[in-house]
This record gives structure tokens, C-alpha cells and sequence, in this order.
């Protein structure tokens, strides 16, 4: 394992990081909290598991979480593993943490029973290892039916629903269900309540013109405690709000499975996509996209549609590399598997590797801080000690 000296911040750099809710404010009760400054790399461990999907930080409590597509690690800054949740056997995709009740959300998806959810985990209860999600009390879910809705459309009109494939015209913009999520602001502002944002997975499919948008929707979950139910696989819920606070659209070109991983960063304001890179003719397939935080969304055309459609389209922020065919900015970089901002021009990002160990293969994930730095192809530049 890895493993770096860290230490507290100044008193200059703790009040920076209440205004930014890293940490809470001193209260009447006694001294400030201790915010601890991140370490420059922090090792999740090698498993027996699917591969590394996303990536949280809760910085005030000083622990790190993995999703590692059926397993979830929670670690120290250290790297040490403190507990582990099991027994996932839909796909736990990116991650992220919710400053305002404690909890990490994750995309949770079951594809065959056409169910997809927010996994509302209580990280302070992950105390041991290999936890059961089912049993152990520490998951609950959300059902989101907007989902369900675009990756169950029939969109050929034949009465029949084509299920878990790209290779069809069914499932609307190419939804195949989500992946990458974020804590922010709403879209076009910098202040205000936080918003659950949660992006599709889109199917990679080159034949096809009504896939080349990401699609975003955003929630207000600050009464989703109403509609929690604990994850029960065998006879999955659909409690849930009807419908999303606000559903958005960023014209890219088709990716391979969508936005991976979703960050809101609270120093540029901006939001930033990573994406496995698509192959469709026509379009740069970068894999790195960026919403321009200052940008509002606008009604515009939701481009190759069957029927003509409009949407509130989001802003690409207008830096990196310029595709002018097709109007699109991007860069090529990583963060497929991990993406965490440090809100103050930092960013962990994932590596993540096979490895053998005696007879097992098992998967493997680290964060190692990056700094964004704008320059092209790739925007980041590993921080070094």
C-alpha cells in the first residue's frame, strides 16, 4: 500500500474549507473540527470483484469509498480498509458524498428487472468488513422511474422491448441506464441548494442519430428519506419520485456507456464528465467534457429525434480541444474510473489495474491527486511532493 505523511490544515485554509462545507463550523460547544488535508495518493486495495467504478471522499471524517461495481471499500487516508459492503449483484456505479446528512450516494442499476436506484449508503455504520448490503441495515435505495421510462422505450414501435443490448433502436437517447453522479449546485449557478445530479448511461451504437446527447437529470433529495426502502434483490421497489427536478441535455457524440463519472468542482464552478470515448464518425469522441458552471441552460433542439423535441440544453464550457464540425469542446484524459474534486484546482483520479495474486485475479484501485491545469490533450498534471 501506499501510504503519505498528512497533516491539518492552517487555520487560514480551515476557514476556506467551511466556506466551501468541507468541514462544519466552530460551534459554542468546543473547538473547530479537524479538517485533515488529503494525502497525494490513497490505495483501495485489490479484490475479488468487478472493476474500480467510482470514488468518494469524505474529507472531514478522513475516509475514502470504492465502488467496486459489486463491492464497496471503505478506507482510511491511509489506504487501511475499515469495513466493506458485499452482496451487490446489480452494478454500483460512480459515487458520491452528500455533505449535508453524512451518507454516500451511488448509482445502482438491475438492468433484467428494469430497475434502476440511488444506493443511499450510512457510511459511519460501515464498521467491519464484508457487511451484507441487504441484511446489515447500511444501504437503502431510491427508485428512479424517469429512468426506467427512457431505457425500457420502445422506440421502433414493434411492441417489443429489445432489453440489455445497443445493437437496437429501443431505449430513448440510447439510454442504458446511469452511471456517473454528483453533489452540486443547480445548473447554471454557483450558490444554492445542493442537487442530486445523476447521468445516463448511453449505449454506443454508430448507426443511430438520436444518441449523441448525455443526459442529465437533477434532484432535490432533501425529502428522499420518504421514498427510501431498504435493497431487497429478489423483489425490487419502485418508491421513488415521479419525476426529476430538471432534466438536461449536453451534445457531445455518442460515448461508450455514457458519463462514467460526474464532479461538480466547487473552485471553477464547473462540472466535468469523464467518458469512455466514443467511435462514431462525425465527432471528435473526446473523453473528458466539462459544463461551463456560468453558462444557464437553454431551450434548444434535442438534436435527432424521431419527432421533433426540445430540451434545456447545458453549455460545454468553451476551453481544450475544438472539434468545429461538430462544435464540440473536450479533452482526452482519465477519470473512467474515479473522479473527486478538492475543490480548490486538485482532483483525485482513479488508476485502476488487474492483478495477480497467487492463482486470483482480482481488481484494483487507487486515488492519486491530480491538478487541473487546462492544457491539451489532457488537463491534468499529477501532484508530486
Amino acid at each position: 500500500m501506499h501510504r503519505h505523511a498528512y497533516g491539518l490544515l492552517t487555520a487560514a485554509a480551515l476557514v476556506a474549507a467551511t466556506t466551501i462545507g468541507l468541514t462544519s463550523p466552530a460551534s459554542a460547544a468546543g473547538p473547530p473540527p479537524k479538517a485533515v488535508e488529503p494525502p497525494l495518493a490513497v490505495d483501495g486495495g485489490a479484490w475479488q470483484s468487478g472493476h474500480l467504478q467510482g470514488m468518494a471522499l469524505d474529507r472531514h471524517k478522513g475516509f475514502m469509498y470504492f465502488s467496486f461495481t459489486n463491492l464497496l471499500v471503505k478506507t482510511d487516508l491511509r489506504g487501511r480498509p475499515v469495513g466493506s459492503v458485499t452482496g451487490f449483484t446489480g452494478h454500483l456505479g460512480d459515487l458520491d458524498l452528500n455533505t449535508a446528512d453524512g451518507r454516500v450516494y451511488g448509482s445502482l442499476e438491475y438492468k433484467a428487472a428494469e430497475a434502476f436506484y440511488i444506493a443511499i449508503v450510512d457510511g459511519d455504520r460501515i464498521d467491519r468488513m464484508n457487511m451484507d448490503a441487504e441484511k446489515s441495515g447500511v444501504v437503502t435505495t431510491v427508485h428512479l422511474r424517469e429512468v426506467v421510462e427512457d431505457y425500457t422505450a420502445d422506440m421502433n414501435g414493434d411492441g417489443v422491448f429489445d432489453g440489455n443490448t445497443g445493437a437496437t433502436a429501443d431505449h430513448r437517447y440510447g439510454c442504458s441506464g446511469i452511471d456517473g453522479i454528483a453533489f452540486g449546485p443547480a445548473f447554471g449557478r454557483k450558490n444554492g441548494p445542493q442537487r442530486l445530479t445523476v447521468a445516463y448511461g448511453v449505449y454506443a451504437n454508430t448507426t443511430r442519430p438520436d444518441n449523441d446527447h448525455q443526459v442529465l437529470l437533477q434532484y432535490d433529495v432533501r425529502l428522499w428519506r420518504r421514498y427510501e426502502r431498504p435493497l431487497t434483490e429478489s423483489a425490487p421497489h419502485r418508491s421513488g419520485p415521479a419525476r426529476p427536478g430538471g432534466k438536461f441535455f449536453l451534445y457531445t457524440g455518442n460515448t461508450r456507456y455514457g458519463v462514467q463519472n460526474l464532479e461538480y468542482d466547487g473552485h471553477s464552478g464547473n462540472w466535468l464528465l469523464a467518458a469512455y470515448k466514443g467511435s462514431k464518425p462525425g465527432f471528435p469522441n473526446y473523453s473528458l467534457f466539462v459544463v461551463d458552471g456560468e453558462g444557464r441552460p437553454r431551450w434548444g433542439e434535442v438534436r435527432g429525434q424521431q419527432e421533433p423535441e426540445t430540451g434545456r440544453m447545458l453549455p460545454l464550457l468553451r476551453q481544450g480541444l475544438h472539434h468545429e464540425p461538430s462544435g464540440t469542446y473536450g479533452w482526452q484524459s482519465t477519470g473512467q474510473y474515479g473522479l473527486v474534486s478538492l475543490d480548490d484546482g486538485r482532483f483525485y483520479l482513479a488508476e485502476a489495474a488487474r492483478v495477480q495474486d497467487g492463482d486470483v485475479i482480482k481488481e484494483s484501485g487507487k486515488a492519486v491527486q491530480q491538478r487541473w491545469t487546462g492544457l491539451t490533450p489532457t488537463p491534468f498534471s499529477k501532484v508530486t511532493p
